[in-house]
């Protein structure tokens, strides 16, 4: 399905579809890869980490791993 994209001052719009209607006030938006997602806003604990491990399983969020190098030897003061 196709949605229409235009402007609105000097933001972007995306027309819904009716079937793609929220029953709510606002929503959360995000990239997922090349993906935008719209979704209802989190409302508890559980669904925050749902989201979480969406994130961690998405494609390339976690590509770079970093490995911490050993604390440096000093001279005390």
């Amino acid at each position: 399905m196709l949605a229409k994209v235009f402007k609105s001052g000097n933001s972007q719009a995306v027309r819904l579809p009716k079937e793609f209607r929220f029953n709510v006030s606002e929503v959360e938006i995000f990239k997922r890869g090349n993906e935008l997602v719209l979704r209802q806003k989190t409302t508890n604990i559980a669904e925050a980490f749902d989201i979480l491990a969406e994130l961690n399983s998405s494609e390339g969020f976690f590509e770079e791993i970093r490995v911490d190098e050993a604390p440096q030897k000093r001279e005390q003061f």
